[in-house]
This record gives C-alpha cells, structure tokens and sequence, in this order.
C-alpha cells in the first residue's frame, strides 16, 4: 500500500507550502459537493465492486493527484457502472421509471397518449437519485455517447451521435428524438468531455460526472489527502479523500478512486457525518479505455415504437416537468430570490417563498393528516420563530411558520443558527 499523504490543500495564496503555482491551479478543483442542487446531488460500499488488493503503487501527493484527475483525456471508454444511493427519502423510480410509464393511466405524468413519453431523459434519470442501479456506459469523443440503465426486465438507453440523440424505454417501446445542440461538442470543456451536452446536467451517472462536481476548486475549508491504494475494476487505483474542516455539514467524507494509469475516476464514496453506510456509491465494475465499436451509437427505433420529437414535448411543456433548480441562479427562475449564508461545507440557501409555513397549512387538514405531517419533520424555534426541519440523510430544509425557506447540506442545528442569523 502506498503510505498516506496527509498534507491538506487550502488552494489560497501561499498556503500551499512548497507545491508549485500549476499544482496550486490543480488544487482549485477540490470543493464541497453542491448537494442540495444536484441530488441532486448530483454510495455502504459493496464490497463486490472493488476491492482485490491493495495494489503498490509510486508515492503520489494530493497536489500531483489532483493534477492527474484535471490533465485526464480519456475520451473512449465503456463499461458497467454500479450506482446506490441512500439519501432517505422514498425511491424516485415512480417518477420516470419503466414500470411509471407503462402502468401509469394515459394521460398521466409518465407516458399514455396524453402525459408525454416515457422516454423522455430528465424523468428517466431521476430514478438514479434513489436505490440500486446497474448501468451500461461507452463514450467515443465529445459527440458519441450512450448511457443504459438495465433493470431485470428492461432496459433504457441514452444515445448521442453527432447532432442526434435518442431515448429508449424498451418496457413500453417508446423512444424520444431530439437534435444535439450545434457546437455542443466544439464548445465542451476539458472536465466535461464525453458528456451529452442535450442530457441534464443536475443528474451525474457515472464517477467522473461526481468527481466533477467534487473537483472544482479548493478552500481553506477543506481537507484533501491521498489515503493509500485500491484495485478497482482491475485496475490499479489511488485513493484520494476530502474532507469537510467545518463542523455542521452533513457531509463526513469523501473518496475518489483514480485509476493510477489515466487519471480517470474510477469510484466515487460520499459517507455522511451521521456515519452508516454511504449516501452515494458509484463506480466501474468493468472498464475498457479501448474504442468502443461504431455500432454501440447506432439507433433506429423498432417497429411500432411511439416516437416523441423533443419540440413537441417542449411544445407542450412536457419534457419539464422533472426539472428541479441546480443551484442559486436556477431558483430565480422560480420567482424566489435566494440568499446566500455562509460558505464551503456550510453554505445555507435562503428563500422567501412568500407563503406561509407548515404550520399555518396543516391548521385546516384532519387530525391524522396533521399528525402524519408532523411525523415528517422535528418542530424547532429560536430567534427567526418557529418552524419545521425537514431531513434526508445529506441534505436539510428548515421551512419556517412565515414561508422562508433554508436548505443546506448542513445539520438542524446549523440551519436554525442560519436562520437566527439571517433575521
């Protein structure tokens, strides 16, 4: 095993001791993970997914390890991803899942005559917010992708090919066409190669969409090192930990999986601070950095398959309907004018909703109704009032009884000092 590097990146102006100015720009790429926005963000490990050993590998320092991750082209690859999530909240599956589309009455949010496609993307993928999932990957450049997630009975394939990109829910044979925006491919970053720039972005599949969002830049909130060595999916890998400096996030760890040869990530582990098994797991337990064949982007759609254009879906306002705000800058779009408190593992986004609260809209509901909305939440008060903590085990709400809102990867007790310090 590779012995530990326990030196902690800040990423500040001359806080990184010796490591040299290209390191300390690598280093901007650790930060906290915008959970709230992404599980959306945005996994107990398993241990058939990894581990064989402890490979020996050359010692390698966070700064240079990080380096690695940046300077990454891997553009062509397939493989199979295992993804478990363990948010606590209830499955997403019924939101855009197959069995959704094909058992939902017509006319309803997931599929029928007049409740769009089941195919449609946004929907599709958010079942992987929640539960076991397998899928199937292969990327051949900026313009060739296709992402599968399987199930025991079906199948639902995600295909860009050049300016074309299809969907396909095989349990209810229907698929979803939309053209690739123009330059999509010319216009990608570096760190986004290999992603279909038509997908939603607020949904990672695979771990180097996680360590993405991971990577991004450095603060003096957080702590970086390199933790020794794994054998993922038959390779070589280092183990690279971030940690939170701040007390009162939700977050307790982070591991990345970087394959040793082309600096890909290979898994991704994020551990609440609560303990217990991981929130989010993901990583290869087959990978190919070889071309994959030609006809792995192909698609035609079968025989007697509903085909929905994606205009007609935008046309009706269908293709929306999943769509949740990514961050600060989506919840305008809301008619909300967030606030932000705080910063790094910390950061509370405040909201005026302009309604009232849980409290003043349960007055008027049945007595079990109330008592089932209570059970949801814990009652809190403090300067701001009162109002009620909604939990997962990541991401926090505290909706107060006069409508404001405060959401954060943070504990109850750092979103009620949030609150008091935000009046």
């Amino acid at each position: 095993m590779a012995p530990n590097d326990s030196a902690q990146i800040t990423g500040e102006t001359g806080e990184t001791g010796g490591v040299p100015a290209g390191r300390r720009r690598a280093a901007r790429y650790v930060v906290p993970v915008a959970v709230a926005g992404i599980t959306a963000a945005t996994i107990g490990l398993v241990p058939a997914l990894a581990s064989t050993g402890d490979p020996d590998l050359p010692k390698i320092s966070a700064a240079e390890l990080i380096e690695k991750i940046a300077a990454s082209d891997a553009e062509q690859l397939s493989g199979t991803v295992k993804i478990t999530t363990d948010l606590g909240i209830p499955s997403l599956g019924g939101l855009g899942g197959s069995a959704a589309g094909t058992f939902a009455p017509k006319g309803g949010a997931d599929g029928g005559e007049d409740g769009g496609s089941a195919a449609e993307p946004t929907g599709r993928l958010m079942e992987l917010a929640s539960g076991e999932h397998t899928l199937r990957v292969a990327a051949d450049g900026p313009d060739k992708q296709r992402l599968s997630i399987l199930d025991s009975a079906a199948e639902y394939s995600l295909i860009h090919n050049g300016d074309e990109v299809w969907a396909y829910d095989s349990a209810s044979n229907e698929a979803y066409h939309a053209k690739a925006p123009a330059g999509a491919a010319k216009g990608s970053e570096k760190g986004a190669k290999g992603k279909d720039q038509t997908a939603p972005k607020d949904l990672p599949a695979t771990p180097q969409d996680f360590a993405q969002e991971a990577l991004k830049a450095a603060g003096d909130t957080t702590s970086v090192t390199v933790d020794g060595t794994a054998r993922i999916a038959g390779r070589d890998a280092y183990q690279l930990v971030i940690k939170p400096k701040q007390k009162g996030s939700t977050i307790g760890s982070i591991k990345v999986a970087v394959d040793s040869k082309t600096g890909t990530p290979l898994k991704f582990t994020l551990l609440p601070s609560s303990g217990g098994k991981a929130a989010i797991d993901i990583g290869f337990t087959k990978v190919d950095f070889s071309k994959p064949a030609a006809s792995t982007f192909d698609f035609t759609p079968p025989k007697g398959a509903k085909v929905t254009e994606a205009d007609e879906s935008k046309a009706a306002g269908k293709d929306q309907a999943h769509k949740a705000p990514k961050d600060a800058k989506d919840l305008k779009g809301l008619g909300a004018e967030p606030n932000v408190i705080g910063e790094g593992w910390t950061t509370v986004v405040q909201l005026d909703t302009g309604g009232v609260g849980p409290a003043a809209a349960s007055k008027d509901m049945p007595a079990q109704a109330r008592e089932f909305m209570d059970a949801l939440g814990d009652k809190v008060d403090g300067k701001f009032g009162s109002g009620t903590v909604f939990k997962t085990r990541l991401v926090n709400a505290l909706m107060t009884d006069d409508g404001k809102v405060y959401v954060g990867a943070v504990t109850k007790d750092a979103l009620v000092k949030a609150a008091n310090e935000a009046k």
